[in-house]
């Protein structure tokens, strides 16, 4: 069969009104009731036949033509791979137009991405900090989970530091704040608007107004019970910045992974921020009438940024050590507590480098584990041998100019505990990038155990396709579990090595994340080195980045949010830094037998889990479950 893609979805995405451009026109509706005026409140899904992946015929040259005609790509052209999973992507719009969380007519555009960031947790907040403070109108912020953290305090440190700035120039600036909450509340209505007294709390421990006199911060919290977790984390700034990350709000030892984005896709990620946020905005959004698609903006335009690439691409990674080597001596560290902000983005690079850089007496790894250790609140010891010159970490990744084309490929919440909400246009796009791949797929992801990508993995493996999976060792196994969550990592690559002859598992490569400190895998229950990276690349040129992961709560649940680029430079710039930025690649290699890591005298990890009966595997997983369903910051 083929995915069809009708008249009246075509006729969405080339409509002109989007829920963002509604708002516009009328400041007096709630995104909710703009949504429900354009789109109707169908939020329904439809879902194919169970072998609907393995049937579908690929789409016609006329059906990407239609399909292309559906996009804003402005000057790019997107090239015949993302077409196809953008055509698929589109066929899930007819049950429910909103089903990706963004207005049809946005959800195919273009931009750049002048950052990448790969690196710890707090890394990432270091950056999205120094955005807020040089915000000047709104800023608007999505995550999951929200607990006291060294994260949560430079986003306060920075919400006071923006307040003081806006007094200065007399100025006011609107501050949104969504996160995931699951309460009783939330089965009368999951939008949640959370009390002052709840948010300045000492598990939440936002500012209090009076600390932000310059602010109009609103804090809001969505839930659909059961399962349906708000999952998607991104942040708009002044309607010219967006930024899609995978951490949450916490302190952990996860290796993350951002893209900080400018251009029309900007305007695509507000438009999301409206639907999720969905009740009236208190006060209204001071950029409704400014769209990113008028420019004036771009980080690649500020000459300290150019100077990264004077002399070619090839060095700019390298100069970025250098200059952080350089730095080390007199450049403060950006913490939480004592914060030091960058007007420009080439100083924020140099000052964040210059903390992996070794300080006199240390070797290259021992500066990246005093680091790890650092973010992780952990003691690990280094086993890996100090990086070669040219393979140092580097967090921060900075791109030269490229408009490329772009998509969301997000998805909506679901609560049932049912896994029916599988056609979506998230997972529409990891399919299709799959079965529509002919040289190589790359995926990291913490946890790969949806059902559908068991039959997808593996006839991609056996039409000639190399895939590459990195995946985290003992991420959640206890609630992995349960019954319908898919199982831990090592099952289903026991699995997919079962479907695959000794011929065909020479082109799947199975590795288990490991710290580029380490010389072998640290399993997830000591808290000492884990991955929470979300990518995939296929045939070296689409990549899809952000919140969701490959297992089941994220594909059947949980409300995500992804962008797809065509982009065969950036692409191979993430990879680089995923190799740069770990050892997984090196020494997390699994067995091509059944996927399972071992050392060389065949022992597995410790802490690798355990096979069990299913009457003792549900008991395990119920437990693990209630760890995760449990909700941070209090609720």
């Amino acid at each position: 069969m083929k995915p069809q893609l009708t008249p009246t979805v075509v006729k969405g995405c080339q409509a002109t009104e989007t829920v963002s451009s509604l708002l516009a026109q009328n400041p007096s509706l709630s995104p909710g009731e703009a949504a429900i005026k354009l789109f109707g409140k169908k939020e329904k899904t439809a879902k194919p036949s169970s072998d609907a992946d393995r049937d579908l015929t690929p789409a016609s040259v006329q059906d990407l033509e239609i399909a292309s005609s559906c996009g804003r790509w402005g000057p790019t052209r997107p090239g015949e791979l993302f077409l196809r999973v953008y055509h698929d992507v589109l066929c899930c719009l007819e049950a429910d137009p909103l089903s990706g969380v963004v207005s049809p007519a946005l959800i195919g555009t273009h931009g750049s991405i002048p950052l990448s960031v790969i690196a710890p947790l707090v890394d990432l907040i270091r950056h999205m900090s120094n955005v807020i403070v040089r915000a000047r109108k709104e800023v608007l912020f999505a995550t999951c989970s929200w607990s006291a953290s060294d994260a949560v305090d430079l986003i306060s440190d920075a919400l006071k530091e923006l307040s003081r700035r806006a007094g200065a120039r007399g100025d006011r600036v609107v501050v949104k704040i969504i996160f995931d909450k699951a309460g009783p509340k939330q089965f009368i209505d999951p939008h949640q608007k959370v009390p002052v007294e709840v948010y300045t709390g000492e598990k939440i421990k936002l500012p209090h107004p009076d600390e932000i006199p310059n602010l109009d911060l609103e804090v809001a919290s969505l839930h659909v019970p059961l399962l349906g977790t708000l999952h998607a984390k991104f942040m708009v700034v002044d309607r010219q910045i967006g930024i899609v990350e995978s951490n949450n709000m916490e302190n952990n030892a996860n290796m993350e992974m951002m893209t900080h984005l400018e251009g029309p896709i900007v305007d695509s990620l507000y438009d999301s921020f409206l639907i999720t946020w969905y009740e009236a905005l208190d006060p209204s959004l001071p950029t409704r009438n400014s769209p990113a698609t008028q420019g004036g903006f771009s980080t690649s335009n500020e000459p300290s940024f150019q100077r990264l690439f004077d002399q070619g691409d090839a060095r700019e990674q390298q100069a970025i050590v250098q200059d952080g080597n350089e730095a080390k001596e007199h450049l403060a560290p950006h913490n939480p507590g004592d914060p030091h902000y960058d007007d420009t983005l080439a100083a924020e690079i140099t000052r964040v480098q210059a903390m992996y850089s070794p300080r006199p007496g240390e070797s290259r790894v021992s500066a990246i584990n005093r680091h790890l250790n650092d973010t992780s609140k952990s003691k690990a010891e280094s086993t890996a041998p100090d990086p070669e010159p040219g393979f140092e970490f580097t967090p921060y990744i900075a791109h030269e100019k490229e408009d490329m084309p772009m998509a969301v490929v997000s998805r909506r919440p679901h609560g049932s505990p049912s896994n029916a909400d599988v056609f979506v246009p998230q997972n529409e796009a990891f399919l299709s990038c799959i079965r529509n791949a002919k040289q190589s797929i790359f995926i990291q992801t913490p946890d790969l155990n949806a059902s559908q990508l068991l039959p997808a993995l593996t006839a991609a493996v056996k039409r000639g396709v190399e895939i590459t999976y990195y995946v985290c060792l003992g991420y959640n196994d206890a609630g992995e579990m349960m019954p319908g969550q898919g199982g831990t990592n090592e099952t289903f690559a026991a699995k997919l090595c079962k479907e695959l002859s000794p011929q065909e598992r020479t082109l799947l490569h199975v590795h288990w994340y490991t710290a580029k400190d380490q010389s072998k895998p640290i399993h997830h229950q000591f808290s000492q080195r884990a991955c929470h990276v979300k990518l995939l690349i296929a045939d070296g040129h689409v990549g899809i980045q952000g919140s969701g992961n490959q297992d089941t709560q994220s594909w059947y649940h949980s409300q995500e949010i992804n962008i797809m680029i065509d982009s065969e430079a950036t692409c191979k710039k993430w990879r680089e830094g995923i190799e740069r930025n770990q050892n997984t690649g090196t020494y997390g290699r699994g067995s091509q037998e059944d996927g399972a890591w071992r050392d060389e005298q065949g022992h597995e990890a410790e802490g690798a889990t355990k096979k069990s009966a299913p009457p003792v595997s549900w008991v395990k997983g119920a437990v693990g479950m209630a760890k995760k369903l449990q909700a941070k910051g209090g609720f």
